[in-house]
Protein backbone atom coordinates (compact mmCIF):
# COMPACT_ATOMS: atom_id res chain seq x y z
CA UNK A 1 0.00 0.00 0.00
CA UNK A 2 1.46 3.32 -0.99
CA UNK A 3 2.06 5.93 1.68
CA UNK A 4 -0.36 8.84 1.39
CA UNK A 5 0.24 12.40 2.56
CA UNK A 6 -1.48 13.55 5.72
CA UNK A 7 -4.92 14.97 5.18
CA UNK A 8 -7.13 16.38 7.92
CA UNK A 9 -6.84 18.24 11.23
CA UNK A 10 -5.17 15.29 13.00
CA UNK A 11 -2.27 15.08 10.56
CA UNK A 12 0.84 14.26 12.58
CA UNK A 13 -1.01 12.43 15.35
CA UNK A 14 0.09 8.80 15.70
CA UNK A 15 -2.37 6.16 16.85
CA UNK A 16 -1.83 2.50 17.70
CA UNK A 17 -4.95 0.36 17.47
CA UNK A 18 -4.85 -3.10 18.99
CA UNK A 19 -7.13 -5.06 16.67
CA UNK A 20 -10.61 -5.88 17.85
CA UNK A 21 -14.16 -5.72 16.57
CA UNK A 22 -16.94 -3.15 16.65
CA UNK A 23 -16.52 0.19 18.39
CA UNK A 24 -12.71 0.18 18.73
CA UNK A 25 -12.01 -0.15 15.01
CA UNK A 26 -14.69 2.42 14.17
CA UNK A 27 -13.21 4.92 16.61
CA UNK A 28 -9.77 4.36 15.08
CA UNK A 29 -11.29 4.81 11.60
CA UNK A 30 -12.72 8.16 12.65
CA UNK A 31 -9.31 9.28 13.89
CA UNK A 32 -7.78 8.05 10.63
CA UNK A 33 -10.43 9.87 8.60
CA UNK A 34 -9.45 13.05 10.45
CA UNK A 35 -5.86 12.61 9.30
CA UNK A 36 -4.20 10.63 12.08
CA UNK A 37 -1.58 8.02 11.17
CA UNK A 38 -3.33 4.93 12.53
CA UNK A 39 -1.39 1.68 12.73
CA UNK A 40 -3.59 -1.31 13.42
CA UNK A 41 -1.83 -4.16 15.19
CA UNK A 42 -3.51 -7.26 13.78
CA UNK A 43 -3.19 -10.69 15.33
CA UNK A 44 -2.20 -13.75 13.32
CA UNK A 45 -5.35 -15.34 11.95
CA UNK A 46 -7.51 -12.24 12.28
CA UNK A 47 -10.29 -11.32 14.70
CA UNK A 48 -13.54 -13.18 15.30
CA UNK A 49 -16.68 -11.90 13.51
CA UNK A 50 -14.48 -9.95 11.10
CA UNK A 51 -15.59 -9.65 7.48
CA UNK A 52 -13.32 -10.07 4.48
CA UNK A 53 -10.58 -7.46 5.11
CA UNK A 54 -11.00 -6.17 1.55
CA UNK A 55 -14.48 -4.91 2.44
CA UNK A 56 -13.98 -3.78 6.03
CA UNK A 57 -14.46 -0.05 5.57
CA UNK A 58 -13.73 0.55 9.25
CA UNK A 59 -10.10 -0.17 8.42
CA UNK A 60 -9.80 2.46 5.71
CA UNK A 61 -7.15 5.17 5.96
CA UNK A 62 -5.12 2.91 8.28
CA UNK A 63 -1.99 0.79 8.00
CA UNK A 64 -1.53 -2.69 9.43
CA UNK A 65 1.21 -4.73 11.03
CA UNK A 66 0.89 -8.23 12.49
CA UNK A 67 2.13 -9.00 15.99
CA UNK A 68 1.46 -12.12 18.03
CA UNK A 69 1.05 -10.72 21.52
CA UNK A 70 1.24 -14.22 22.98
CA UNK A 71 4.79 -14.74 21.70
CA UNK A 72 7.78 -13.88 23.92
CA UNK A 73 8.72 -10.65 22.17
CA UNK A 74 5.26 -9.67 20.90
CA UNK A 75 4.53 -7.25 23.78
CA UNK A 76 7.89 -5.53 23.29
CA UNK A 77 7.00 -4.74 19.68
CA UNK A 78 3.72 -3.15 20.76
CA UNK A 79 5.51 -1.20 23.49
CA UNK A 80 7.95 0.07 20.86
CA UNK A 81 5.02 1.35 18.84
CA UNK A 82 3.39 2.84 21.94
CA UNK A 83 6.62 4.65 22.63
CA UNK A 84 6.26 6.49 19.32
CA UNK A 85 2.49 7.09 19.53
CA UNK A 86 0.23 9.80 20.85
CA UNK A 87 -2.80 7.55 21.37
CA UNK A 88 -3.32 3.81 21.88
CA UNK A 89 -6.73 2.15 21.59
CA UNK A 90 -7.59 -1.30 22.91
CA UNK A 91 -10.92 -3.09 23.25
CA UNK A 92 -10.16 -6.17 25.33
CA UNK A 93 -12.04 -7.23 28.43
CA UNK A 94 -10.63 -5.60 31.60
CA UNK A 95 -7.32 -7.15 32.60
CA UNK A 96 -6.55 -8.80 29.26
CA UNK A 97 -4.18 -6.09 28.04
CA UNK A 98 -2.38 -6.28 31.38
CA UNK A 99 -2.00 -10.06 31.09
CA UNK A 100 -0.63 -9.64 27.56
CA UNK A 101 1.96 -7.17 28.82
CA UNK A 102 0.58 -4.11 27.00
CA UNK A 103 -1.60 -2.57 29.71
CA UNK A 104 -1.49 1.08 30.75
CA UNK A 105 1.40 0.70 33.22
CA UNK A 106 4.11 -0.52 30.81
CA UNK A 107 2.82 1.68 27.98
CA UNK A 108 2.84 4.85 30.09
CA UNK A 109 6.21 3.90 31.55
CA UNK A 110 7.54 3.79 28.00
CA UNK A 111 5.71 6.96 26.97
CA UNK A 112 4.44 9.19 29.84
CA UNK A 113 2.53 11.42 27.42
CA UNK A 114 0.54 8.56 25.88
CA UNK A 115 -3.26 8.64 25.86
CA UNK A 116 -4.38 5.07 26.54
CA UNK A 117 -7.97 4.61 25.32
CA UNK A 118 -9.93 1.62 26.60
CA UNK A 119 -13.14 0.58 24.81
CA UNK A 120 -15.49 -1.81 26.59
CA UNK A 121 -19.19 -2.40 26.99
CA UNK A 122 -19.45 -2.55 30.78
CA UNK A 123 -16.41 -0.43 31.71
CA UNK A 124 -13.19 -1.22 33.56
CA UNK A 125 -14.91 -1.86 36.89
CA UNK A 126 -18.29 -2.76 38.35
CA UNK A 127 -20.10 -6.09 38.89
CA UNK A 128 -20.45 -6.81 35.15
CA UNK A 129 -17.01 -5.60 34.06
CA UNK A 130 -15.70 -9.08 33.25
CA UNK A 131 -18.87 -10.41 31.66
CA UNK A 132 -19.22 -10.93 27.91
CA UNK A 133 -21.72 -8.77 26.09
CA UNK A 134 -22.71 -6.97 22.93
CA UNK A 135 -24.41 -3.73 21.99
CA UNK A 136 -27.95 -4.96 22.62
CA UNK A 137 -27.25 -5.95 26.23
CA UNK A 138 -25.45 -2.71 27.00
CA UNK A 139 -28.24 -0.48 25.72
CA UNK A 140 -30.84 -2.69 27.40
CA UNK A 141 -29.50 -1.89 30.87
CA UNK A 142 -29.23 1.85 30.20
CA UNK A 143 -32.95 2.25 29.56
CA UNK A 144 -32.41 3.48 26.02
CA UNK A 145 -33.41 0.27 24.23
CA UNK A 146 -36.67 0.31 26.14
CA UNK A 147 -37.59 3.66 24.58
CA UNK A 148 -37.48 2.35 21.00
CA UNK A 149 -40.42 0.71 19.28
CA UNK A 150 -44.17 0.38 19.44
CA UNK A 151 -45.90 0.11 22.82
CA UNK A 152 -47.48 -3.29 22.14
CA UNK A 153 -44.41 -4.91 20.62
CA UNK A 154 -40.90 -5.81 21.84
CA UNK A 155 -38.32 -3.01 21.77
CA UNK A 156 -36.95 -2.44 18.26
CA UNK A 157 -33.26 -3.23 17.72
CA UNK A 158 -31.39 -0.21 16.23
CA UNK A 159 -28.70 -2.37 14.58
CA UNK A 160 -25.55 -1.71 16.64
CA UNK A 161 -25.56 2.02 15.99
CA UNK A 162 -26.79 3.30 19.34
CA UNK A 163 -24.49 1.37 21.68
CA UNK A 164 -21.34 0.36 19.82
CA UNK A 165 -20.91 3.46 17.72
CA UNK A 166 -22.80 6.35 19.33
CA UNK A 167 -22.38 5.43 22.99
CA UNK A 168 -19.04 3.69 22.41
CA UNK A 169 -16.86 4.87 19.53
CA UNK A 170 -17.85 8.52 19.57
CA UNK A 171 -17.31 8.84 23.31
CA UNK A 172 -13.94 7.13 23.03
CA UNK A 173 -12.90 9.61 20.32
CA UNK A 174 -14.08 12.58 22.38
CA UNK A 175 -12.20 11.17 25.37
CA UNK A 176 -8.88 10.48 23.68
CA UNK A 177 -8.88 13.83 21.88
CA UNK A 178 -9.64 15.66 25.13
CA UNK A 179 -6.86 13.74 26.88
CA UNK A 180 -4.50 14.46 23.98
CA UNK A 181 -5.24 18.17 24.33
CA UNK A 182 -4.44 17.91 28.04
CA UNK A 183 -1.17 16.09 27.36
CA UNK A 184 -0.09 18.55 24.70
CA UNK A 185 -0.92 21.47 26.99
CA UNK A 186 1.73 20.23 29.39
CA UNK A 187 -0.17 17.58 31.30
CA UNK A 188 0.62 13.90 31.55
CA UNK A 189 -0.78 11.06 29.53
CA UNK A 190 -3.67 9.16 31.05
CA UNK A 191 -6.14 6.29 30.70
CA UNK A 192 -9.53 6.93 29.10
CA UNK A 193 -12.21 4.45 30.23
CA UNK A 194 -14.90 4.57 27.52
CA UNK A 195 -17.76 2.26 28.45
CA UNK A 196 -20.76 1.83 26.17
CA UNK A 197 -23.09 1.82 29.18
CA UNK A 198 -21.73 5.22 30.21
CA UNK A 199 -21.87 6.81 26.78
CA UNK A 200 -25.31 5.47 25.91
CA UNK A 201 -26.69 6.63 29.26
CA UNK A 202 -25.14 10.06 28.62
CA UNK A 203 -26.98 10.24 25.29
CA UNK A 204 -30.29 10.06 27.15
CA UNK A 205 -29.60 13.19 29.24
CA UNK A 206 -32.45 15.20 27.71
CA UNK A 207 -34.92 12.37 28.25
CA UNK A 208 -33.99 12.12 31.93
CA UNK A 209 -34.59 15.85 32.28
CA UNK A 210 -37.97 15.55 30.60
CA UNK A 211 -38.80 12.52 32.77
CA UNK A 212 -38.00 14.47 35.95
CA UNK A 213 -40.10 17.39 34.73
CA UNK A 214 -43.09 15.16 34.00
CA UNK A 215 -42.77 15.70 30.26
CA UNK A 216 -41.82 12.12 29.36
CA UNK A 217 -43.71 8.94 30.19
CA UNK A 218 -41.45 6.03 31.07
CA UNK A 219 -42.89 3.70 28.43
CA UNK A 220 -42.58 3.23 24.67
CA UNK A 221 -44.76 4.89 22.08
CA UNK A 222 -46.33 7.43 24.44
CA UNK A 223 -44.19 10.52 23.92
CA UNK A 224 -43.40 13.30 21.52
CA UNK A 225 -40.21 11.77 20.11
CA UNK A 226 -40.73 8.01 20.37
CA UNK A 227 -43.47 7.42 17.81
CA UNK A 228 -46.33 8.07 20.20
CA UNK A 229 -46.99 11.43 18.59
CA UNK A 230 -48.87 11.11 15.27
CA UNK A 231 -46.84 13.87 13.63
CA UNK A 232 -43.46 12.38 14.62
CA UNK A 233 -43.19 8.86 13.31
CA UNK A 234 -43.21 6.60 10.27
CA UNK A 235 -46.06 5.53 8.00
CA UNK A 236 -46.46 2.86 5.34
CA UNK A 237 -47.30 3.89 1.78
CA UNK A 238 -49.37 2.18 -0.92
CA UNK A 239 -46.37 0.36 -2.38
CA UNK A 240 -44.98 -0.91 0.93
CA UNK A 241 -42.52 1.95 1.38
CA UNK A 242 -42.42 4.30 4.35
CA UNK A 243 -42.43 8.02 4.99
CA UNK A 244 -40.92 9.71 8.04
CA UNK A 245 -42.79 12.63 9.59
CA UNK A 246 -41.28 15.14 12.01
CA UNK A 247 -43.66 18.11 11.90
CA UNK A 248 -43.18 19.19 15.53
CA UNK A 249 -43.39 22.99 15.46
CA UNK A 250 -46.76 24.70 14.83
CA UNK A 251 -45.85 26.13 11.44
CA UNK A 252 -44.48 22.81 10.19
CA UNK A 253 -47.47 20.92 11.57
CA UNK A 254 -49.88 23.26 9.79
CA UNK A 255 -48.09 22.76 6.48
CA UNK A 256 -48.08 18.99 7.03
CA UNK A 257 -51.82 18.62 7.67
CA UNK A 258 -52.60 20.99 4.80
CA UNK A 259 -50.54 19.06 2.26
CA UNK A 260 -51.96 15.78 3.58
CA UNK A 261 -55.47 17.08 3.09
CA UNK A 262 -56.21 16.71 6.78
CA UNK A 263 -56.97 20.31 7.70
CA UNK A 264 -59.70 19.12 10.04
CA UNK A 265 -56.89 18.09 12.38
CA UNK A 266 -55.20 21.50 12.35
CA UNK A 267 -56.27 22.18 15.94
CA UNK A 268 -55.26 18.78 17.31
CA UNK A 269 -51.54 19.33 17.69
CA UNK A 270 -51.55 19.60 21.49
CA UNK A 271 -54.57 17.38 22.17
CA UNK A 272 -53.11 14.06 23.26
CA UNK A 273 -56.58 12.61 23.66
CA UNK A 274 -56.96 12.73 19.87
CA UNK A 275 -53.51 11.33 18.99
CA UNK A 276 -54.91 7.86 18.30
CA UNK A 277 -57.62 9.18 16.01
CA UNK A 278 -55.17 11.48 14.24
CA UNK A 279 -52.64 8.68 13.75
CA UNK A 280 -55.28 6.51 12.10
CA UNK A 281 -56.24 9.33 9.74
CA UNK A 282 -52.62 10.03 8.80
CA UNK A 283 -51.90 6.31 8.31
CA UNK A 284 -54.92 5.86 6.05
CA UNK A 285 -53.97 8.86 3.94
CA UNK A 286 -50.36 7.70 3.50
CA UNK A 287 -51.62 4.28 2.35
CA UNK A 288 -53.41 5.97 -0.54
CA UNK A 289 -50.26 6.86 -2.51
CA UNK A 290 -46.81 5.42 -3.19
CA UNK A 291 -43.64 6.54 -1.45
CA UNK A 292 -42.45 8.35 -4.59
CA UNK A 293 -45.78 10.13 -4.96
CA UNK A 294 -45.64 11.39 -1.40
CA UNK A 295 -42.00 12.37 -1.83
CA UNK A 296 -42.95 14.47 -4.85
CA UNK A 297 -45.87 16.06 -2.98
CA UNK A 298 -43.70 17.19 -0.07
CA UNK A 299 -40.81 18.29 -2.29
CA UNK A 300 -39.82 21.86 -1.44
CA UNK A 301 -42.08 22.08 1.60
CA UNK A 302 -41.25 22.72 5.26
CA UNK A 303 -43.57 19.97 6.46
CA UNK A 304 -40.55 17.95 7.65
CA UNK A 305 -41.48 14.79 5.75
CA UNK A 306 -38.93 12.50 4.08
CA UNK A 307 -38.92 9.07 2.43
CA UNK A 308 -37.37 6.23 4.42
CA UNK A 309 -34.53 5.06 2.17
CA UNK A 310 -32.54 1.83 2.25
CA UNK A 311 -28.76 1.67 2.60
CA UNK A 312 -28.43 1.14 -1.15
CA UNK A 313 -30.85 3.95 -1.99
CA UNK A 314 -29.37 6.61 0.30
CA UNK A 315 -26.23 7.48 -1.75
CA UNK A 316 -28.40 8.33 -4.74
CA UNK A 317 -30.60 10.87 -2.98
CA UNK A 318 -30.10 14.25 -4.70
CA UNK A 319 -29.18 16.10 -1.52
CA UNK A 320 -26.66 13.52 -0.33
CA UNK A 321 -25.24 13.20 -3.83
CA UNK A 322 -24.83 16.97 -4.13
CA UNK A 323 -22.97 17.12 -0.82
CA UNK A 324 -20.85 14.07 -1.52
CA UNK A 325 -22.07 12.48 1.70
CA UNK A 326 -21.15 9.11 0.21
CA UNK A 327 -18.12 8.32 -1.88
CA UNK A 328 -16.85 5.43 -3.98
CA UNK A 329 -13.38 4.14 -3.26
CA UNK A 330 -11.91 0.90 -4.48
CA UNK A 331 -15.28 -0.23 -5.77
CA UNK A 332 -17.00 0.21 -2.39
CA UNK A 333 -19.69 2.83 -1.88
CA UNK A 334 -19.23 4.18 1.65
CA UNK A 335 -19.92 7.22 3.81
CA UNK A 336 -17.40 10.00 3.29
CA UNK A 337 -15.47 11.27 6.34
CA UNK A 338 -17.42 13.57 8.65
CA UNK A 339 -17.56 16.28 9.84
CA UNK A 340 -16.11 18.75 7.32
CA UNK A 341 -13.28 21.22 7.81
CA UNK A 342 -12.68 24.45 5.91
CA UNK A 343 -8.88 24.56 6.31
CA UNK A 344 -7.96 20.87 6.71
CA UNK A 345 -10.24 18.84 4.44
CA UNK A 346 -10.47 15.10 4.90
CA UNK A 347 -10.84 12.27 2.38
CA UNK A 348 -10.81 8.51 1.97
CA UNK A 349 -7.11 8.22 1.21
CA UNK A 350 -6.72 4.45 1.15
CA UNK A 351 -8.98 1.41 1.16
CA UNK A 352 -9.22 -1.11 4.01
CA UNK A 353 -5.82 -2.00 5.44
CA UNK A 354 -4.79 -5.58 4.67
CA UNK A 355 -3.41 -7.37 7.74
CA UNK A 356 0.37 -7.01 7.86
CA UNK A 357 0.66 -5.27 4.49
CA UNK A 358 2.34 -2.14 5.83
CA UNK A 359 4.92 -3.59 8.18
CA UNK A 360 7.99 -2.32 6.29
CA UNK A 361 6.64 1.22 5.93
CA UNK A 362 5.64 1.48 9.57
CA UNK A 363 8.93 0.01 10.77
CA UNK A 364 10.82 2.62 8.77
CA UNK A 365 8.63 5.67 9.41
CA UNK A 366 8.04 4.97 13.11
CA UNK A 367 11.63 3.76 13.63
CA UNK A 368 10.61 0.38 15.02
CA UNK A 369 13.00 -1.94 13.17
CA UNK A 370 12.03 -5.07 15.13
CA UNK A 371 8.74 -5.16 13.23
CA UNK A 372 10.69 -6.21 10.15
CA UNK A 373 11.39 -9.58 11.70
CA UNK A 374 7.85 -10.59 10.84
CA UNK A 375 5.13 -11.88 13.14
CA UNK A 376 6.58 -12.65 16.52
Amino acid sequence: MATTPGQGPLTGVRVVELAGIGPGPFAAMLLADLGADVVRVDRPGGAGLAIDPAYDVTNRNKRSVIVDLKSPDGPTRVLDLAGRADILIEGYRPGVAERLGVGPEPCLARNPGLVYGRMTGWGQDGPLAHRAGHDIAYIALTGTLGTIGEPDRPPAVPANLLGDYAGGSLYLVVGVLAALHHARAGGAGQVVDAAIVDGTSHLSAMLHGMLAAGGWQDRRGANLLDGGCPYYGTYETADGGYMAVGALEPQFYEEFVTLMGLSEHAGDRKDRTRWGEQREAVAARFKSRTRDEWTALFEGSDACVAPVLSLREAPGHPHLAARGTFTDHGGITQPAPAPRFSATPTAVRTGPARPGADTAEVAREWDVPDLLEGPA
